[in-house]
């Protein structure tokens, strides 16, 4: 199949202008049988549903610095090498440390009542009695601007809706989450005592949404996210001229100093450019709430179990597949960086990197960026090839734009970054939540994900040239 490929991309190197698109129908017929294999390999059968049965139920949430987390790191790296996967080590990373402790949000006036809420990952704490004071509910930073005469002394909450237009791919999450991130400071900056946003969500059944915040400014106040249904009650409560007095209470503090965990890494190594690496993976760590089953157990898996499967089936390409199970992603993303760091020198040989986190649910294809725009171009084309030799998954489709935080960092040395696309539609029902559970995860969808992700990988390491370089 090789020879054939090989002599399909000669011909095309004379076709001039017409070559981009008829080596995408070269790359097709070359590895149709192929994927059509590797596809009817995990639907009659794989592991993936077990392992996350496993990393779920076994070990559970996996907070970076927690007990869990070190569980699981020990949990995946024995699970690689025990399916026969070559290098399976663990790469030293030093990580942030943040402990949530007891937390609590009361209404105490107009009337008493317990509000559901989580700490937002890297607050700090209040005293011990609690903040408390009167709530201003604002609806962006320019209406805090326009109200900052009212911050002063009072606990702001940002009640910004995540828009629900293009659920299927997360369109509408960046508007809202940018307040959980930067919410404290906004808040700070103008004499606020506590900061309370909006759980990050289109749905909820009284569910909040945890994540990170990040303190740039000097002054650090307490913040935590609450259900989207209390933060509607207490605007609607404002606009009615009632006043509303809460009391947030948060035992959280963060170590004094990086704590050691890993990324854990397994290889197919190449058969004929072995330094030559395809990237695959996800993060290992997770939020201390629910299971991290979606985010991002799944897409963790689903890189694990399609490496067995390419070795199950004896297929090794010419280049290595490389499974990095990243650490600390969710507060710190220190694995990302430590894994760029570390392999610095061997990035130029990084011929591409897949990441998966975006919960297991039907794919729909995959999003690629490049540095170099012309590159990329190229690059979605040939991803649109192996999309189409991907059809017994469904309709799949490649655009430009993706890649995930976690490679992220490899991006300015070249390499090209792609993320599996999947249907997000319900993904932020669960996100970052105690509701991110494995009953959630259809294993049908698990398998799936396996799949596509054990096709492409194969596809990016065995054909002759690189992803985004014409033959």
């Amino acid at each position: 199949m090789r020879l054939q490929f090989t002599g399909a991309l000669a011909l095309i190197a004379l076709a001039g202008g017409c070559a981009a698109e008829r080596q995408d129908v070269a790359l097709a017929r070359a590895y149709g049988d192929v994927a059509r294999r590797i596809v009817a390999a995990a639907e009659a059968g794989n592991d993936g549903w077990r392992k996350l049965e496993q990393l779920c139920d076994d070990v559970g949430h996996r907070l970076s610095g927690s007990p869990n987390l070190d569980r699981a790191i020990d949990w995946a790296a024995a699970a690689l090498a025990a399916d026969g996967h070559e290098n399976v080590r663990k790469q030293p990373v030093m990580i942030p440390k943040w402990v949530r402790g007891a937390e609590s949000v009361e209404m105490l006036a107009p009337l008493p009542i317990d509000i559901p809420m989580l700490g937002l990952g890297g607050s700090v704490g209040t005293p011990p009695a609690g903040v408390e004071a009167e709530a201003l509910s604002v609806a962006s930073e320019e209406d805090l601007t326009a109200r900052a005469s009212e911050a002063a002394g009072r606990i702001v909450l940002f009640d910004v809706p995540m828009p629900d237009d293009d659920e299927a791919s997360g369109a509408g999450y960046g508007t809202a989450v940018r307040y959980r991130g930067a919410g404290a400071d906004l808040a700070a900056r103008h004499g606020a005592v506590a900061a309370l946003v909006r759980s990050v969500t289109t749905r909820s059944m009284q569910t909040p949404h945890t994540g990170a915040l990040r303190y740039r400014g000097d002054k650090r106040i307490p913040a935590a996210a609450i259900t989207t249904e209390y933060a509607a009650l207490i605007t609607r409560l404002q606009q009615r001229g009632v006043p509303v007095r809460l009391r947030l209470k948060m035992q959280a503090h963060s170590a004094d100093e990086r704590v050691p965990s890993a990324n854990v890494i397994g290889e197919l190594v190449g058969s004929e450019k072995p330094a030559e690496v395809v990237v695959i993976g996800g993060h290992i760590d997770s939020w201390d709430v629910g299971q991290g089953a979606h985010d991002d157990g799944g897409g963790c898996v689903a890189a694990m179990e399609a490496l067995t499967t390419l070795r199950r089936l004896g297929l090794r390409p010419r280049r290595t597949i490389r499974v990095v199970l990243f650490t600390n992603e969710e507060n710190g993303l220190a694995g990302g960086r430590k894994y760029a760091e570390d392999y610095a020198d061997a990035l130029p040989n990084h011929v591409a990197a897949i990441e998966s986190d975006s919960g297991m649910f039907q794919v729909l294809g995959y999003g690629v960026s490049c540095e170099d725009k012309q590159r990329e171009a190229v690059a979605v084309a040939q991803l649109q090839a192996i999309c189409d030799i991907l059809s017994p998954l469904g309709k799949l489709t490649a655009k430009a734009g993706g890649g995930g935080a976690d490679i992220g960092p490899m991006r300015p040395a070249g390499v090209p970054t792609l993320g599996q696309r999947v249907d997000m539609t319900h993904y932020f029902d669960y996100h970052h939540t105690p509701a991110d559970t494995l009953d959630k995860v259809d294993p049908k969808l698990l398998t799936q994900n396996i799949a596509a992700m054990a096709v492409t990988a194969y596809v990016l390491a065995d054909m002759p040239e690189r992803l985004g370089s014409r033959p």
